[in-house]
């Protein structure tokens, strides 16, 4: 709960300003007993009928006054949790922003999106009403206390005894809805990453029939996060009788006490209805306890999976002593790298080592497994080597803010990624001009398109570049989307390329016009390229083929083929199988 001061401390004028409303309607709704006592006074005195009439006015002035107040009041510390809400939220989206990739392997995404959204609400009703509640209670205790106190102390203790049992059972139910409340945000949290998943994988599910299943488990979950709520609901409802129980007994007390004195003539009807309307004014701040004690649990209970978000330390950040470049030329130099994956201790790469001028093109080919697909990761530190170094330019990575090595590799995933936007957005995504629209971008990203071999795919949709894309492009076909990843990545205008097995999802005919049209892109461009089909790298200036985490072989297409390995194996493989396809 502390992480919360420095968000309430932002905003402590308004919230100082709101408890200022609150004290000054505290103080205008504790003067109307006293005035009504007067009146009653007044009328039994058999005063002129103004003198009653002024005092009617005045209860009714200071109750607009108070209205107006009390709204003021509300509307100030109401927006303080909203606007706390949104720093928040903001703070922890940019924080996951932060956090390795190996966070995310061991995380459900609908559970993040619970706590994005469903937790930090509950911090804003804390922070909103809980808080104003909080302030609230203890001001009109002060005040009604004082003024019952002051008019018949006697009257006054034997109205407060039913309230040391309150207070004990209050602490005991609090501990269990705080108890159930964490289990209740967690049921919610497995629910939303069942429905996510499902959403998701609705091809997966149409493909195998297995609507039913996925229904079966929705309603299994759904259910656990019913009885959860439900048990919550028996917990937190015990509190609102509790405190209407003990407001009841002090006014039965206050009307049997109050009431024989009015009748012996020590007290006036007046002070005894005054009593009961200083008793009635804190009735509401007793029953509201109750309620705020349960925001205040789940505000706690919330919280506490925030903070389990917050305290994960990113393990990949600019160094102390991080420098830039004055600029990127391509220089790329692998030595001596090994990489195991955290929490592993079997290497996927092992003393891998390799040495690239700007502008040449390499080639990483072998078996599934064989560790391509990290080899090109390290490189812009999606992870960090486990013992080694990657150097760009003669400068360790390590050493290199993560914005500038970041922003000069263009990096085309085997797993292509849309979001659900615009194709000119998506192709935009990583330029420097994406976010105002420049009229200037256009013919740059209709450059790349033609170069990754999309463009005429784009033209051919009803709004061309102006077309939706569904999520995760799931209205493209898979050549469709690795393309248009190619093109987001060259109109980056990277100094360095890295195509993670791009072209797999197109025919060999596509694959080389795609080829020829990269080659003026990707010309004076550091490339790499990954790939299972060798005439996708039978032009490289250096071939790795790589098994079990070893460079194996390397060299040149022409070299390779001359020392007759696995490299030409697979390469003569390769041929025939094109061959028996053709015919």
């Amino acid at each position: 709960m502390l992480r919360l001061w420095g968000y309430l401390r932002r905003y402590w004028p308004r919230y100082a300003f709101g408890a200022a409303c609150l004290l000054l309607t505290a103080s205008l709704a504790m003067a109307v007993p006293y005035l009504l006592k007067q009146a009653i006074e007044s009328i039994e005195a058999g005063k002129p009928f103004a003198d009653v009439a002024s005092l009617a006015g005045l209860i009714a002035a200071i109750a607009i006054v108070q209205g107006f107040v009390r709204t003021l009041s509300r509307s100030m510390i109401f927006n303080v949790g909203r606007d706390v809400e949104c720093d928040l939220r903001n703070d922890l989206f940019a924080h996951l922003e932060t956090l390795p990739l190996e966070y995310y392997q061991y995380q459900q995404t609908g559970d993040l999106m619970s706590r994005l959204i469903n937790d930090v609400t509950a911090i804003r009703m804390l922070l909103g009403v809980g808080f104003l509640n909080l302030l609230n209670t203890p001001i009109y205790y002060a005040y009604g206390l004082t003024i019952m106190l002051a008019l018949d102390p006697t009257l006054t203790l034997a109205a407060l005894l039913p309230f040391p049992l309150l207070l004990f059972i209050v602490k005991r139910v609090s501990r269990k809805m705080m108890e159930q409340t964490l289990r209740v945000q967690e049921e919610l949290a497995s629910l939303s990453s069942v429905v996510q998943e499902n959403i998701a994988g609705i091809h997966v599910i149409r493909s195998y029939e297995a609507e039913d299943v996925a229904v079966r488990r929705f309603s299994r979950n759904n259910r656990n996060l019913t009885n959860e709520s439900l048990a919550l609901a028996r917990v937190r409802g015990q509190l609102g009788p509790i405190m209407r129980t003990a407001s009841g007994l002090g006014t039965l007390v206050v009307l049997c006490l109050g009431g024989t004195r009015v009748i012996e003539g020590s007290m006036s009807i007046g002070s005894l209805v005054a009593f009961i309307g200083y008793l009635n004014l804190l009735a509401w701040p007793t029953m509201a306890m109750g309620w705020m004690l349960s925001v205040l649990q789940r505000g706690r209970a919330a919280m506490l999976r925030l903070e389990q978000i917050f305290s994960v330390e990113p393990t990949i950040h600019d160094a102390p002593d991080a420098q830039p470049l004055p600029e990127i030329r391509g220089t790329i130099e692998y030595r001596n790298v090994s990489f195991a994956y955290p929490g592993s201790e079997t290497p996927v790469l092992d003393d891998v080592s390799f040495h690239l001028e700007p502008g040449q093109k390499l080639a990483i080919v072998g078996r599934t497994g064989s560790g391509k697909s990290t080899l090109a990761q390290l490189l812009p530190r999606t992870f960090d080597v486990t013992s080694g170094a990657i150097c760009v330019d003669g400068r360790d990575i390590r050493q290199l803010p993560l914005q500038q090595l970041r922003s000069a590799i263009g990096f085309v995933p085997q797993d292509p990624f849309l979001f659900s936007n615009r194709i000119r957005d998506n192709l935009a995504f990583a330029t420097s001009q994406a976010s105002n629209g420049s009229q200037e971008l256009e013919p740059h990203l209709h450059r790349a398109a033609v170069a990754a071999g999309i463009d005429d795919d784009i033209r051919s949709f009803p709004k061309g570049y102006d077309t939706m894309v569904g999520e995760r492009g799931v209205t493209l076909s898979g050549g469709q989307k690795q393309r248009m990843t190619i093109a987001r990545a060259l109109a980056a205008t990277p100094r360095v390329l890295v195509l993670d097995d791009a072209l797999s999802s197109v025919d060999t005919r596509t694959e080389r016009a795609i080829l020829d049209a990269l080659d003026d892109e990707i010309e004076g461009r550091t490339s790499i390229f990954i790939a299972h089909r060798l005439s996708t790298v039978i032009d490289a200036d250096l071939i790795l083929v790589l098994d079990e985490g070893r460079v194996v072989e390397r060299g040149n297409h022409n070299d390779l083929l001359a020392t007759d390995g696995f490299y030409a194996q697979l390469f003569r493989e390769q041929q025939l199988q094109q061959e028996l396809e053709a015919t």
